[in-house]
């Protein structure tokens, strides 16, 4: 709690929080849990108005949102900078995605200028966002009703003392890099979404019989998982689908030709269907996981992700179910047959 003595002799108590630039080992064990996915909705902090180091009503007010990365990255940015951090309510989403859902927006970033008394703590009425959030933010809305100018800083907290010191962002700043170590970071989350059905339905596999289909099912996930990410600007075409669907035939090649020769026993059109299934599954699981990635990056849109839903999805879910399908008979024949 914090007593302020307004230019009209008033005094005003205001909740601001004090807070310092220093990232602690508790700090890095939940960004790690939370690039883990590990109780994805418990990483956030308290809304509010925090101060760091010294500040006073001169100093500059950064609004960003209430998950801990988000944050973090912010104030560990911000070392030697007297400044308030305004932390929006955006259920514990980055800025980014709150933007999108509409949790960082214009009502919320209205709503916690009043609820802080923000007017009364500083003298000036300059507001710093994320570019990134600019999506949720209707900034002429902001100076109508409350008097504040929003300005945007760069993409990158790592910049703001740059921008700070030049009093403008540059090109640089102003551009979404998405490099291999961005993508290599993701890379946990989206594998941990999808890692306990993936070894469940390996385990029934392996003990139908299905070595090869466990392994074959394993490789799919990886291949969606991680090698998608990281060779996603070298793969064909624009869609993630269809990026996902060249990755997954590449993918499937050693298991069918593998299928294929290890049935010698066996009539041709067996042996050809034994190759095809995994060229049917593989590839229609290695697209669809492909596809999901389209909400961790900064290629697409929503309305683009929406339509290559809608375009490709009963497409993958087509040739996935004839691939299960050929895939029993085969099981139903082989059955048979030992009997």
């Amino acid at each position: 709690m914090v007593i302020i003595l307004t230019t009209k002799n008033e005094l005003f108590i205001s909740n601001i929080k004090q807070i310092d630039s220093t990232i602690t080992f508790s700090d890095y064990w939940d960004h790690f849990l939370a690039r883990m996915g590990y109780k994805r909705e418990g990483h956030y902090i308290e809304p509010g108005l925090y101060s760091l180091g010294n500040s006073n009503p001169n100093s500059p007010v950064f609004v960003t949102a209430n998950y801990t990365l988000s944050f973090d990255a912010l104030r560990s940015s911000l070392q030697k900078i007297d400044s308030y951090i305004l932390v929006l309510d955006t259920k514990g989403i980055n800025v980014w995605c709150a933007a999108g859902k509409g949790t960082f927006s214009t009502a919320e970033l209205l709503n916690r200028i009043e609820k802080t008394g923000l007017h009364k703590t500083i003298t000036h009425r300059r507001l710093i966002l994320p570019q990134l959030g600019a999506p949720g933010i209707a900034a002429f809305e902001v100076k109508k009703r409350s008097g504040f100018n929003v300005e945007y800083g760069p993409i990158r907290a790592s910049d703001i003392p740059q921008y700070l010191m030049n009093q403008e962002a540059t090109s640089k700043m102003r551009r979404v890099s998405f490099d291999i170590i961005d993508r290599i970071v993701l890379i946990p989350i989206e594998l941990n979404v999808v890692l306990l059905p993936m070894i469940l339905v390996a385990i029934i596999l392996y003990f139908l019989g299905g070595f090869l289909e466990a392994v074959a099912v394993i490789t799919a996930v990886l291949a969606g998982t991680v090698l998608f990410p990281i060779l996603l600007p070298w793969l064909p075409t624009k869609d993630f689908s269809t990026k996902g669907f060249i990755l997954g035939v590449l993918t499937a090649i050693p298991f069918s030709l593998f299928a294929f020769l290890i049935h010698q026993g066996d009539s041709l059109w067996m042996k050809t269907a034994y190759g095809l299934t995994y060229m049917l599954i593989i590839p229609s699981i290695v697209s669809y996981l492909a596809l999901n990635f389209t909400g961790s990056t900064p290629f697409t849109s929503k309305s683009g992700v929406k339509t290559e839903i809608f375009k490709y999805i009963p497409y993958l879910a087509g040739i996935f179910i004839i691939g299960v399908i050929i895939d029993i008979i085969l099981f139903i024949v082989t059955f048979k047959g030992v009997i």
